[in-house]
């Protein structure tokens, strides 16, 4: 009987210590950790980080970091930390959440648009991803991709066509700039080469005049009219003479990019610049902005009219006027003229 006892005692002890052992294994392992309010929380973990830079960064997020570095070691993760964009929900247990920085570096959405220079795109591209400004513009600018690649420091800004792109975070600037040279080479397909040929102009060219188009009009239904324009001024031999690339010339000398310029003055027009249209007959020698899509496609299927001259309309903002003579254009830039001194606007 005595016997019989010790050996129940010893069952229920058992049942004890294993009740006790489970409860410490859900508690470590299956019970929620977070304690953020919001639904999810977003953790960057940078290239090179240690176990302890991630412990630094969970731990306002998280309730007891002592479990979670418990399961994160018996599941390996202490000494194999990944570089990455990492989503936390809330709820998550000690057992999820290593799972999810094992495996979930989720990408992030990359926009650009607008971009005037090289080192504007690489601030933009900064704020978005890990690599940071200085390395993006080294490698924008690093002579031997641009010759490789029949890019010169001018010209490469075409290379990036501003669109929504999936990166993940910890993409390096080498592995930016291979991507959007990838989608460069898939933008200029077949059928806008042939386009580009079929009007006379390398795809860098019609960069270059897509920029002046959308510096000119940002109402996307009158770009391929404006462009029409510049085809028609190219075609017959006549200089561009595109106001925005005096502006950008300017900015280029002053090495001022962020004044604005609301006015170009006559002597602006004698400023002795490759940019400056009014100047020089050929093609700025790279875009002075970056163009939208729809402003290269107004390029490649600009409007077919008789119109060389256009300004801006005073009765319908936005839009322009255009005109096939050199009279009526004047006409119509006497109103313009008249408008713009009104508003006071002397630069």
């Amino acid at each position: 009987m005595y016997i019989k006892k010790i050996i129940v005692a010893i069952a229920v002890l058992g049942l004890i210590a294993l009740g006790f052992f489970s409860y410490y294994v859900y508690e470590n392992i299956f019970s929620s950790n977070t304690q953020f309010e919001k639904n999810q929380e977003v953790v960057y973990i940078p290239t090179g980080a240690d176990f302890k830079q991630v412990s630094d960064s969970l731990s306002p997020l998280l309730k007891d970091m002592w479990s979670f570095k418990i399961v994160a070691e018996k599941k390996g993760y202490v000494n194999n930390v990944r570089p990455g964009r990492y989503l936390l929900k809330k709820g998550m247990n000690n057992n999820e959440l290593v799972n999810a920085l094992r495996v979930g570096n989720k990408p992030v959405k990359v926009i650009f648009n607008n971009q005037e220079r090289l080192e504007n795109l690489a601030g933009r591209i900064a704020e978005q991803i890990e690599a940071d400004s200085l390395a993006l513009l080294k490698s924008f600018k690093d002579p031997a991709f641009l010759s490789e690649h029949k890019f010169e420091e001018r010209n490469a800004l075409g290379m990036y066509i501003p669109n929504q792109y999936e990166f993940y975070w910890n993409t390096s600037a080498e592995e930016f700039r291979r991507r959007m040279l990838k989608e460069y080479n898939r933008f200029w397909n077949e059928d806008r080469l042939k386009k580009a040929d079929k009007i006379g102009l390398k795809p860098s060219e019609v960069m270059s005049i897509a920029a002046i188009v959308q510096k000119e009009t940002a109402k996307v239904d009158e770009r391929p009219k404006v462009a029409g324009v510049y085809m028609n001024r190219l075609k017959n031999g006549w200089k561009l003479e595109a106001d925005p690339t005096v502006i950008y010339a300017i900015k280029e000398k002053t090495g001022n990019f962020d004044t604005i310029i609301k006015r170009v003055l006559y002597k602006d027009l004698e400023l002795d610049s490759p940019y400056n249209t009014y100047k020089y007959k050929q093609i700025p020698p790279g875009p002075i902005s970056m163009p939208d899509i729809s402003s290269i496609d107004a390029v490649l299927n600009y409007e077919d009219h008789n119109y060389f001259y256009f300004v801006a309309d005073v009765e319908n903002f936005g839009y322009h006027k255009f005109a096939k003579s050199l009279a009526q254009h004047n006409r119509n830039k006497r109103e313009y003229v008249r408008w713009i001194n009104r508003q006071g606007i002397k630069r």
